[in-house]
């Protein structure tokens, strides 16, 4: 079964926070192998210019291609441009997530559930679980 994934560098992030962009960009992939793999071979590689990629969140789909799930993720979410930065080129699945967007998903998803929504620091899992969740819709 394949696995969606989602890796950050804090590197990448550095250097999105100093050119503009953003501090909160990430990798979504999806792998045949195991995530642990994907974010293995990202490092391996020297991905994106940056050797310290670090796994975030995994979980197992059905059927699901990498195309079809960036696809996905790009209705929501910005991926950035390889062309447009000479460290990205060569590059796919970057996103730059703004974080209000996360904050109002799980804000909604608790409203739906029935829960007091109430909202928490957001940490680099829970960008990651929206990746995830937006890459499968």
């Amino acid at each position: 079964m394949p696995t969606v994934y989602v890796a950050a560098s804090k590197e990448l992030g550095k250097w999105g926070a100093d050119v503009g962009i953003s501090k909160h960009l990430f990798k979504l992939g999806v792998t045949e192998a195991s995530a642990e793999d994907a974010v293995a071979e990202l490092n391996a590689t020297a991905y994106a210019g940056q050797a310290d990629w670090k796994l975030l969140k995994k979980q197992e789909v059905a059927s699901l291609g990498e195309e079809a799930a960036l696809e996905r993720a790009q209705r929501k979410e910005k991926m950035l441009e390889p062309n447009y930065y000479p460290r990205l080129r060569g590059t796919t699945g970057i996103f730059r997530v703004k974080p209000v967007n996360v904050e109002n998903h799980i804000l909604v998803a608790q409203a739906l559930a029935g829960r007091e929504p109430k909202l928490d620091k957001l940490k680099p899992a829970d960008i990651a679980q929206y990746l995830i969740t937006i890459a499968g819709e």
